[in-house]
């Protein structure tokens, strides 16, 4: 049997779940964005792509070369679809109004245009972010940063690219999540897997253990419940995995299950956290969510967290149900506050 491609699994979800045709145009914009993106990434050196770009984004990260072409391949690939209606990025300061030159339409996309760029230059996985939203009242010129604070359970569509040994684009438009692999030769996305689910439980985790004295208390006892491996009261062995990229980490989870966990920790109190709620937690919220996982900031349920402001950042504990509720647990009996 023939496998399906991304435009032909988007016209069965227009006929069979209501997936409106304007949602799968602006789809398949990110998906030729992504193949863009992965065109400047296998090249490298011989493109003199590598290095640092010598600026700084919104957060005074240092920007790498390939997070601005990346984040310039977004903007200019789907602003002009006629879909959007504002864009807003990781890597700019405010959000991006459609030009009048080009049509608007009824959504918002937010991205992460290149995640896990401190693997850039020697070679480990790397991806694209998006979390797509309706835009408040349809399509319009005027819009400002106050149409994009919407909870990720608003969400259209969400999804990633992933840029490693294969280039995977992975979706979710509320219906499941389904995997699609490029073909390198054809440039087509093929569905590869779809109706994609995570077990309850789980044998691998994923956290940055340099942190670790830094961690808060239930953070600390989580771990070291998952350390003692079968000679502690969890009673079983757990492996540990850091790929230094978020793309890599949610898609190793929904390829095998896991839980993969960036806590918030006491170097910054008034930080709630390292990733971005609109273009890095939610999106992965919403896919983990159709696959049956769970997404939580440690005390409740990341997608209903009111957003105020775009660049804002969230503790992330995702993947495995029970591992999720299990950690999550732990949290609210603290007595921490969130």
């Amino acid at each position: 049997m023939a496998l399906l491609t991304l435009n032909q699994y988007l016209a069965r979800e227009e006929r069979e779940n209501g997936v409106p045709a304007e949602l799968s145009k602006l789809l398949l914009s990110v998906a030729d964005a992504a193949k863009n993106i992965r065109g400047k990434v296998s090249k490298g050196a011989l493109a003199g792509v590598l290095g640092l770009a010598g600026t700084e984004n919104v957060q005074g990260e240092d920007q790498k070369k390939l997070d601005v072409i990346s984040n310039e391949i977004m903007c200019t690939a789907n602003e002009p679809c006629g879909m959007l209606s504002g864009l807003a990025s990781e890597e700019m300061t405010e959000v991006l109004r459609v030009s009048g030159e080009y049509a608007v339409g009824p959504y918002l996309i937010l991205f992460d245009p290149l995640d896990g760029s401190s693997n850039i230059d020697i070679d480990a996985p790397i991806g694209t972010i998006f979390s797509i939203l309706p835009c408040p009242g349809g399509a319009k010129r005027e819009v400002t940063e106050a149409d994009f604070l919407q909870p990720g359970v608003n969400q259209a569509a969400a999804g990633y690219a992933l840029y490693g040994t294969q280039t995977q684009f992975v979706i979710t438009t509320g219906h499941g999540v389904a995997a699609f692999t490029l073909d390198p030769e054809s440039g087509i996305f093929f569905l590869v897997k779809e109706g994609i689910r995570i077990a309850p439980d789980a044998s691998e985790f994923a956290i940055n253990c340099s942190n670790s004295r830094h961690w808060l208390a239930p953070v600390k006892q989580y771990v070291s419940e998952l350390l003692a491996g079968a000679d502690g009261p969890r009673g079983r062995n757990f492996n540990m995995r850091w790929i230094a990229c978020f793309v890599a980490e949610v898609h190793r989870i929904l390829c095998r299950g896991g839980i993969f966990t960036y806590p918030k920790d006491d170097r910054n109190p008034a930080r709630p956290g390292k990733l971005r709620l609109m273009y890095e937690a939610n999106p992965m919220a919403f896919l983990v969510e159709q696959a049956g996982g769970r997404a939580t900031n440690g005390f409740r349920r990341i997608m209903e967290i009111q957003p105020e402001k775009v660049h804002q950042r969230v503790a992330v504990f995702l993947g495995a149900a029970n591992e999720v509720d299990y950690v999550t647990d732990l949290h609210r009996k603290s007595g921490l506050a969130e």
